[in-house]
């Protein structure tokens, strides 16, 4: 078994080395490759030191897996020179995702989907993911007819510049500049590029990304994506429509007995979900779970996870090991 990853150097590279270890995922050659300005550091994995190599020197190297965490268009151009070489790419970018030709695979949900041939499988969106695996199995009990999500997201997301520009504006220091305003004590509702609907591209991809994953596309879905100044964790607020009435103490065993799933709901002692304790964690955590009164059959969710591990790193590993498990790589 060789193993690649690709972007090794990146903030979700470096995490996919932490859930490597954490999960003690086994393998018998591990190539740490970064881009060009990159290839050559050093890089210790259980205390042995790996030297980054090119993905020109990746692709060569002909590994049977390779995670990428490089870019949507790094992805595009290098994915399917891997897979010609016979390297099955899991890609985190969203350069892929909304392929027909690709599985956009949360292995709880729809791990089952992979086949031998799948030679690219996509990695999807942080915020989608800790959505879908709280709701696929409420969607398979009740069937939903709309979600609602606003979402508050780290900067984490957007990488380390970003956690740069947040730190040095903590810390009065005129720095880097990754968006378009201040981000250390504000909001900014912009997330991706503006598209000409109104909607930005990470809303866009809740919507189309959701439908995906849970083989739906009768499901309406509507975003709003936000970002807010805090290190790793993403929260989202969900208001789901379902076709059927449901209970509510159904749905919290449901959601206790959902692998993945921590429920965290006691509000007279002020147990709920928060980004700060999901930081490092693998779970999704699904708290303040209440009726809308506002119109039936409709539920309210608050839903954190750590963006870099379940919501990037974690699932992608979590990928690999389904394939070996299945025997899907040879």
């Amino acid at each position: 078994m060789k193993l690649a990853i690709v972007g090794a150097t990146g903030l979700v590279g470096q995490e996919v080395l932490r859930v490597l270890e954490e999960r003690n995922v086994q393998f018998d050659e591990l190539f740490l490759i970064a881009s060009a300005k990159s290839v050559g550091q050093k890089i210790k994995f259980k205390g042995k030191e790996y030297s980054v190599k090119s993905i020109e020197e990746g692709c060569e190297l002909a590994t049977d897996v390779a995670i990428f965490s490089a870019g949507g268009g790094t992805s595009l151009d290098w994915a399917p020179k891997y897979a010609e070489m016979g390297t099955i790419v899991i890609d985190n970018s969203s350069a892929w995702r909304m392929d027909p030709t690709k599985k956009l695979v949360v292995p709880e949900i729809n791990g089952n989907e992979i086949k031998a041939d799948d030679k690219i499988i996509a990695n999807p969106n942080c915020s989608t993911i800790q959505m879908v695996l709280a709701l696929a199995p409420l969607h398979n009990k009740y069937k939903i007819k709309r979600i609602v999500v606003s979402t508050y997201q780290s900067v984490t997301g957007t990488g380390k510049d970003a956690v740069q520009q947040m730190m040095e504006e903590r810390q009065g220091i005129d720095g880097i500049k990754v968006y378009p305003h201040r981000i250390d004590k504000n909001v900014l509702p912009h997330i991706d590029s503006f598209l000409d609907n109104g909607y930005t591209k990470e809303e866009m991809k809740m919507v189309n990304e959701t439908r995906k994953i849970l083989g739906d596309q009768s499901i309406m879905v509507t975003s709003t994506t936000v970002r807010v100044p805090t290190v790793g964790g993403h929260s989202e607020a969900i208001n789901v429509e379902f076709f059927n009435e449901y209970d509510l103490k159904e749905v919290r065993q449901i959601l206790e007995n959902t692998d993945g799933v921590i429920v965290q709901d006691d509000v007279k002692n002020n147990v709920y979900p928060m980004p700060i304790n999901s930081h490092g964690r693998d779970e999704v955590f699904v708290g303040r779970i209440r009726r809308d009164e506002s119109q039936p059959k409709t539920l309210n969710l608050w839903v954190v996870a750590d963006n870099l591990r379940k919501g990037a790193a974690t699932n992608a590993v979590q990928i690999a090991e389904f394939l070996m498990e299945k025997s899907l790589i040879y």
